[in-house]
């Protein structure tokens, strides 16, 4: 299975339903299931403010009990959307996920839907790009 390997609390966010886009420099031509895996990696600043405080909150998350190395949810990576000026200047998308993601022109935006949460972490390695993890029976 594709795993991409996101900073906490980014990689929470998304497992949690609060975050529906990933953004990154780079396209992907990808479409289809998409592993997120949370890095070892935590933004301990971005969690103390708002509004990924009180959106982790909301869930019983804070900065000392996020997950980390490990694959927390499995989604489906629907599309990949180049920001322009337009979307810019119109502050698309809106919200909390304006806030959640770098939206500067040039940059691009998947559209992560279907994310389910796993029950169970699975314990693995980040990479970067995207890289495969042999998904075993059961362990969704």
């Amino acid at each position: 299975m594709k795993c991409l390997t996101i900073r906490q609390p980014w990689a929470t966010l998304i497992a949690l339903g609060e975050k529906q886009f990933e953004t990154r420099s780079w396209q992907t031509a990808y479409r289809g299931e998409l592993a997120i895996h949370a890095g070892m990696g935590i933004d301990t600043t971005a969690c103390g403010q708002e509004p990924f405080k009180s959106a982790l909150a909301r869930h019983g998350f804070t900065v000392d009990n996020l997950p980390r190395g490990a694959i927390i949810a499995i989604s489906r990576l629907a599309d990949c959307h180049e920001v322009t000026q337009a979307d810019a200047d119109e502050g698309w998308p809106g919200g909390n996920e304006l806030v959640f993601g770098d939206y500067s022109p040039g940059r691009y935006a998947w559209k992560l839907e279907d994310v389910t949460a796993l029950v169970r972490p699975i314990p693995a390695k980040g990479r970067l790009s995207f890289w495969e993890y042999p998904v075993l029976e059961g362990e969704q």
